[in-house]
């Protein structure tokens, strides 16, 4: 099932959940962004649903290249 949701907090305890081989999508992602030490992120936030419930959900952040020397 598929909900549409806004995010009307901030994203909080954000931590990594993959690196590098471990990402499925990695080759995609090199070959459209460029080669990086690629993290899979998730964290928690607020959000609103669609009938206006509010609550918090822990979700799939998104992908994040790492430039050399930057720390996570």
């Amino acid at each position: 099932m598929h909900e549409d949701f806004e995010v009307i907090g901030k994203i909080e305890s954000i931590e990594t959940i993959a690196v590098g081989p471990s990402i499925r999508e990695l080759h995609r992602l090199r070959k459209a962004f460029g080669h990086g030490r690629w993290r899979k992120l998730k964290g928690i936030a607020t959000v609103r649903l669609e009938d206006g419930t509010i609550c918090a959900v822990q979700n799939f952040i998104g992908m994040k290249r790492m430039a050399s020397g930057e720390r996570s």
